[in-house]
Formats: C-alpha cells, sequence, structure tokens
C-alpha cells in the first residue's frame, strides 16, 4: 500500500494535525495524515467554540497565512460575538459558538477535497529513525511507512488516562483509546517528557433544562465573521446561549465527593490549566466565592446536547449529577454524558527549534498539546507552522518564522521553545509585548505577503488585501488633507462635551481626539460622501479608524519592535561554546547551553539570563 516515500507524514488529526497536513500539501508536498479515527478528524474534544481573548487574533492569523480554521469556523457557527469591545482595539476578540457536528464535518470534507493529501487510519506506534534523522512511521499493524518529515500531532493521546472519581482508565478522550508506544521511543532517544491534565465538564439533555430562569446571552447585533476571504459570510441568524450560577449549596453537594476526588487523593498527580480550572478546584482555591459562573452552551443548531461550560470535573459522576440539578435551571438536568478529567503525556517545548523541528531528530515535528499548549487555537497555529517548516524543509528552502512583532503565533512558538512551560500553555493577550501591533483587524496585511511569498496564501487573497490596504491609506490620508470648519465641527464637539474650535482644521486632528467616534465624523457631509462615492465597506473604515485614534501608540511599537529586531539579526552559531565566554554567569551558561538560543533576542528571554550576560555575548559577537 505504501511503496512511496512521502514528502510529509502528519500523526493525528486533531486541530493542529488537519492545519498541519492542509499547509503541507497546499504547498505542494505529499503528504499522509494517519489517525486513529476518521470520523473524528477535527474534533472539538472540549467546548464548542472558537476565538475568544487572543485565542481569536491567532484564528485571524491562521486565516491571512491560507490555513482553514477561520475558514471552517465560519460556515459552521451559530454564533458570533467581537469580545472586550468596550476597550482598546489591541484587546478586541473575536469568538464564535460552533455546531460541533459540522465543524469536524466541514474539516473532513476541506481535507479531502485538498490536493496531495492522503489518508489512513491506524495507530502509529513508532517512528522510524536513522542516524538522527527521521525516516518515516511504524503502525500498530506493524507497516512501515517511509517518509522525509514527520509531525507529531498527537494531543491527549500519548498514554492518555481518564480520571471520573475514583474509577481511571486508558483512553485519549472519552470513547476512544489512547496512543502507545511514541513516548517510550523518543525517551530513548534523549527526549524529556512529561505530565500534563486537562478537564471536560457534562454534556447534558437541553430539553430538561428550563431557560427561563437563565440569563439570555445573544450574539452581536451586527455579527463579523473570522476569515479576511470571501468564502465565507457574516451570520444571518444566531443562537443564543444561557448563563446561571452555582450557590453555597451546590459547592456543599460537590465538596462532599473530594474524599473520592482524584484531584485531592493523589491519584492526578500532574498539573492542570491555570486559567481554565475544575469546578472542585475553583471551590477549593476561591473558598471566599458562594458562587461562579456557568455558562450553558448549545452543541448546533439541530442537536439538544448542552455543554456546560465552566463545570469541568472529575468528580464521581454522582456527585456531578447531584450537585447540578441543584444549580438554577437544572433541577431536572439529564446527562448525556459526565464530565472526566485526563492525564496525557507532553514534551517540554524547549527541546524545539523555532521551525518547530526537534533538536535531537532532522526532519521530526512537534505541534499541539504534545508542546504543552492548551486550547484548539493554541493547536491549529503551531499545526500550521509546523506543516509549512516541514515542507520548506523537503523543498529545501528558507524556513518559515514569525517574530513576537509579527504575530501571536510568532510570541506563542517563542514562548514555548526559549521558557519552556510546566502547565498547558494558554495565550493572551497580556503575554504579548506588541499586542497594538498585532490586532486581529490588522492579521492580513500583517501576514498574507509572507504566506503569499511561500506560495500558501493564494493571489486572491493577496490581491483582496491590497485593495484594502490601499483604500484605508487613501482614507487616512483623506482625514489628513481635508479641512472642516468651526460652524460644522463645533455642534458635534458640544455634543460629546469636547472643546470647540475657533477656525478650520484638519479632520485627523478632530478625529483623534478621543471623544469623537467614526459615527460622529460621518455627520460630516464631505466623509459621507467620499465613502459612498468610493464604496468602503464596515473593515475598511474601522481600519482607518484604528489607524488614525491610535497612530501614537502604533508608531511607538513599531519603533521598539525595530529595537528589539536588530537583536534578532545578530545570529548565535548552532554549535556555539557557551563555556569559552568566562564573564557568563553559570546559570546563563547552563540555561542557553541547554536552550541554545537561535539569535541574541531569543538569548535575551531566557529565564536566569540577566542583561549583563546579554553584554557579554554582544561584545563577543561584535568582536
Amino acid at each position: 500500500m505504501f511503496e512511496n516515500e512521502y514528502d510529509v507524514i502528519v500523526v493525528g488529526a486533531g486541530h493542529a494535525g488537519s492545519e498541519a497536513a492542509a499547509s503541507a500539501a497546499n504547498l505542494g508536498c505529499s503528504t499522509l495524515l494517519i489517525t486513529m479515527n476518521l470520523q473524528n478528524i477535527a474534533q472539538m474534544s472540549c467546548n464548542p467554540a472558537m476565538g475568544g481573548i487572543a485565542k481569536g487574533q491567532i484564528v485571524r492569523e491562521i486565516d491571512a497565512l491560507g490555513g482553514y480554521s477561520g475558514i471552517v469556523s465560519d460556515r459552521t457557527a451559530i454564533q458570533f460575538k467581537m469580545l472586550n469591545k468596550s476597550k482598546g482595539p489591541a484587546m478586541w476578540s473575536p469568538r464564535v459558538q460552533s455546531d460541533r457536528m459540522r465543524f469536524a464535518e466541514e474539516w473532513r470534507l476541506f481535507l479531502e477535497q485538498t490536493p496531495n493529501l492522503d489518508f489512513y487510519q491506524e495507530m502509529v506506534s513508532g517512528l522510524i529513525v536513522e542516524k538522527g534523522v527521521i525516516r518515516g512511521v511504524k503502525t500498530s499493524l506493524g507497516i512501515e511507512i517511509k517518509a522525509k518529515t514527520v509531525v507529531l500531532t498527537n494531543g491527549t493521546f500519548l498514554n492518555g488516562l481518564i480520571h471520573i472519581g475514583d474509577k481511571q482508565f486508558g483512553g485519549g478522550r472519552a470513547g476512544e483509546k489512547a496512543a502507545t508506544g511514541i513516548t517510550e521511543q523518543l525517551i530513548d532517544f534523549g527526549f524529556d517528557a512529561g505530565r500534563m491534565k486537562t478537564g471536560t465538564p457534562p454534556r447534558v439533555d437541553g430539553r430538561s433544562l428550563d431557560y427561563s430562569k437563565m440569563g439570555e446571552q445573544p450574539g452581536d447585533e451586527n455579527p463579523e465573521k473570522f476569515s479576511y476571504s470571501n468564502l465565507t459570510t457574516p451570520l444571518k441568524k444566531q443562537k443564543s446561549c444561557y448563563m446561571t450560577y452555582t450557590s453555597s449549596q451546590v459547592h456543599d453537594l460537590l465538596r462532599e465527593g473530594f474524599d473520592r476526588s482524584p484531584m485531592f487523593n493523589g491519584r492526578i498527580k500532574s498539573i492542570g490549566p491555570r486559567y481554565c480550572p475544575s469546578i472542585e478546584d475553583k471551590i477549593n482555591r476561591f473558598a471566599d466565592k458562594d458562587r461562579h459562573q456557568l455558562f450553558v452552551e448549545p452543541e448546533g443548531w439541530n442537536t439538544v446536547e448542552v455543554y456546560v461550560n465552566g463545570f469541568s470535573t472529575s468528580l464521581p459522576e454522582d456527585v456531578q449529577f447531584k450537585a447540578l440539578r441543584s444549580v438554577v435551571g437544572f433541577e431536572n438536568v439529564k446527562f448525556f454524558r459526565p464530565g472526566y478529567a485526563i492525564e496525557y503525556d507532553y514534551f517540554p517545548p524547549t527541546q524545539l527549534k523555532h521551525t518547530l523541528e526537534t533538536k535531537l531528530i532532522s526532519g521530526l515535528f512537534f505541534a499541539g498539546q504534545i508542546n504543552g499548549t492548551t486550547g484548539y487555537e493554541e493547536a491549529a497555529s503551531q499545526g500550521l507552522m509546523a506543516g509549512i517548516n516541514a515542507a520548506q524543509k523537503v523543498k529545501e528552502e528558507e524556513a518559515f518564522i514569525l517574530k513576537r512583532s509579527e504575530a501571536y503565533i510568532g510570541v506563542l512558538i517563542d514562548d514555548l521553545i526559549t521558557k519552556g512551560t510546566e502547565e498547558p500553555y494558554r495565550m493572551f493577550t497580556s503575554r504579548a509585548e506588541y499586542r497594538t501591533l498585532l490586532r486581529q483587524d490588522n492579521a492580513d496585511f500583517r501576514l498574507t505577503p509572507m504566506a503569499h511569498k511561500i506560495g500558501l496564501a493564494s493571489a486572491e487573497r493577496m490581491k483582496r488585501m491590497e485593495e484594502k490596504e490601499k483604500k484605508a491609506t487613501a482614507f487616512v490620508q483623506f482625514f489628513k488633507d481635508t479641512s472642516v470648519s468651526p460652524e460644522e465641527a463645533n455642534p458635534i464637539l458640544e455634543a460629546k462635551n469636547s472643546s470647540s474650535v475657533k477656525q478650520s482644521g484638519k479632520m485627523f486632528k478632530l478625529f483623534s481626539r478621543p471623544q469623537i467616534t467614526l459615527d460622529d465624523v460621518k455627520q460630516f457631509k464631505k466623509v459621507k460622501a467620499y465613502i459612498e462615492e468610493h464604496d468602503l465597506d464596515k473593515e475598511v473604515v474601522e481600519q482607518t479608524e484604528i489607524q488614525i485614534k491610535y497612530s501614537g501608540y502604533i508608531e511607538k511599537e513599531k519603533n521598539n519592535a525595530d529595537k528589539l529586531n536588530r537583536l534578532e539579526n545578530i545570529k548565535i552559531p548552532d554549535n556555539f561554546d557557551y563555556t569559552k565566554l568566562k564573564s557568563l554567569s553559570f546559570e546563563a551558561c547552563e540555561k542557553m547551553s541547554k536552550i541554545r538560543p537561535a539569535t541574541i533576542s531569543q538569548a535575551s528571554r531566557i529565564s536566569g539570563v540577566s542583561p549583563s550576560d546579554i553584554s557579554v555575548l554582544l561584545v563577543y559577537m561584535g568582536r
């Protein structure tokens, strides 16, 4: 069956594996996607949603690069929300509630229509490695499949162990068996491995809930979308989510099961996600709070299955049921399936290069939860980058690396390989030093030209981006060139409690005032006429507003990024001997010898490396 050698084999078909397979195949490489169950491609194992704080920016970046997550999310959305609209645009984050079954179906159909991509259903139990170079994979049936590169995206399947109360059983997620063999082999090759934990809440029957007792959470009045392409359109109708709360009575009922909780009786030894704690963890850590929010999220347009967001748990199923029945609106709840925790193997990501290729085995790439991350979006972005770089390696072309000042994806990968992680890593806007540059609205400006250059973003995408950029630049210039009289300006200024003007001035200056909004300046006849004459859509107008209102901040961040990028250009040889620099601190020498930073800039971000250590390196490199 497998006589020919593949360019790229992708192991696992979750969010990371799906993006990896698509990007490698779309770059012209013969690609094989191997998964234990082809019915579960791009399964939403946890909540049925894409995007959110910082995660929404990542989905837009994936889309701008030519990945599929944004398009699939748009086509299968049941609700859209732009979060953080009350804050500045650096914080705006798109999020969709998804139809779980449709999402997986859409991904599979997309992949099946991708040229150069083959599929095979089986468990990969080992790797074929010769003299430190990957040569292919072995399956549980004993089949050897040859490849020039391999991308491992095993999710929570590597020696996965599921916990429900004092019961535990092997599995990659509920109803699916764990994957074995790979961890042990990688440890034999010299890799460090660790264990992490994540969890999921019960799924319940929506027909058994009383929504009249809960608060409705509708989508945006004028919903937007993720994809910059013309392959999707905003939602015309939306489905609401609902909100309710736990209570001190619910907490007391949950505490009754603490003695049987794997979290508290020592059965679970690994670390779970800090920012998505289980309900038992929340009531234990925040004992002063007598209630916690629960978001009641529908799983799709036509299913009655409901996801209870905020009630992730590994308590015994009888305790889960009893406690949930005491929640307002859940008095008659029926379970579809209980919540559970899962422990799985990961490999500390400091063992990777910026390309996500392992340092120990040439041609072997890791992406997703195997690197210690949590979340579909983080996984998908790593899969995309690993797939691109596997293809670039096969084609003997330059590695594709995003800087911290260019993308949240760049921040994510640099954080992982430079700092590592001992708990499931989640992206936040606060992790990015240049978040005013890395907004969700301009991901196409930042990334589409790069992706087009390597052949991933289409000519059509490039053309759309250039037209949008041209129109936005021209509209900004219009505000800089056009004057407005006091007679026209003052009524609007006074209505907004902004000081009036005594003489004509440029609209740009007026629009820069914090109180003055886009709706205000649209009242000027010249602005209204310009928008109509040039047929400007919402994206262009919004882009113009951000560029005018935040021009000072954007310019400042660009200058800071330029300074740092000078250090990015000072490369450190891969085999550099840090022990010969006697002025380096012992800790810096040890950490840099282990992580082997590629540039001075990366070295400066390693924990334990001080500014004086960087000065020593700079002096040496200067020589």
